[in-house]
């Protein structure tokens, strides 16, 4: 294992931000974690004691004698958010005075980078690029990322929760977040970064990135591991296999949600629900054909003459 090849990749001034980012990542989250489970054992104390409930105010910090029972944007945010510009332009002031900024010559049409990488913030549509076609990639999969970030506050109508960090009346958004951001994102700013090679090929962590490697795999079509071979019968085949996953997956994962959060389910109108259900699956989808085309080497599971899914 060349364990030198992943400490030149992380050091590399391209790769620095997401590099420090990976561990913020981790420390906010605990943080967060961390201030919820304080205010979940809050909100338990509460409720056993009607009577302190009744004059308890505090929502952010769990509660002890002598503390103020309100936070105020003055001078407590205020005082935080100063403090915090402040060392972020003093750490941005030494960064630039210390690191060479990555540029390289002038772009050369005979002579391209191998790998060409996007930013890392774009890393992660590159990534996509490779189980998907172009268009559902680039426009459609970002479409859909932005519009459910839209109707976040019309699906999840919770009224609990709101200026306060929580893990027990949250759960649905909370979990939500995670999977979308850590594992549909983060992981694959990561892969982007650290594992994809020359020739946009994958090699595992400390392994050598080699240009002259060839890898002889076949990627299939799902209708061709079934004997499907006109397009029409693809397309049919396509859509029932599709179609399947949205019903089947539809069924299980309301029955869940029915059983592990049965508030959430009252409060959501049909159409709140479908919405919610359509994006959900949609985000499940994209690990599952990662790992079809890792795995199996399938490239298409839906093909047309207008679009591959």
């Amino acid at each position: 294992m060349n364990w030198h090849q992943l400490w030149t990749i992380a050091t590399t001034p391209d790769n620095i931000p997401i590099t420090a980012l990976l561990p913020l990542v981790l420390f906010y989250l605990w943080l967060a974690f961390r201030q919820a489970k304080g205010n979940d054992e809050l909100i338990a104390q509460l409720e056993a004691d009607p009577a302190l409930a009744k004059t308890h105010h505090r929502k952010t910090w769990p509660f002890r004698p002598g503390w103020q029972k309100e936070v105020h944007v003055w001078p407590f945010l205020l005082r935080m958010e100063f403090l915090a510009a402040i060392i972020v332009t003093a750490i941005l002031m030494v960064w630039s005075i210390t690191m060479s900024a990555p540029l390289e010559e002038p772009a050369n049409p005979n002579l391209t980078m191998n790998p060409a990488k996007a930013p890392w913030y774009f890393l992660g549509l590159q990534e996509m690029l490779v189980y998907f076609d172009p268009w559902i990639a680039g426009v459609v999969m970002p479409t859909l990322i932005i519009i459910g970030l839209m109707v976040i506050p019309y699906i999840d109508t919770n009224p609990l929760g709101s200026g306060y960090y929580t893990l027990k009346q949250r759960k649905f958004s909370i979990g939500t977040f995670c999977f979308g951001f850590l594992i549909l994102w983060v992981s694959m700013i990561i892969i982007g970064t650290f594992i994809r090679g020359p020739g946009w090929q994958w090699f595992w962590p400390g392994q050598t990135w080699d240009h002259n490697r060839l890898i002889y795999e076949v990627n299939r079509d799902l209708p061709d591991l079934f004997g499907i071979t006109s397009n029409l019968g693809k397309g049919i085949f396509g859509a029932i296999v599709v179609g399947g996953y949205f019903a089947i997956g539809g069924f299980v994962m309301t029955a869940l949600f029915r059983r592990k959060m049965p508030r959430d389910w009252r409060r959501m109108s049909l159409l709140q629900y479908q919405i919610m259900m359509f994006l959900m699956l949609t985000m499940v989808a994209l690990p599952i054909k990662m790992l079809l085309r890792l795995s199996l080497h399938i490239k298409y599971v839906w093909i047309t003459p207008w679009f591959n899914v």
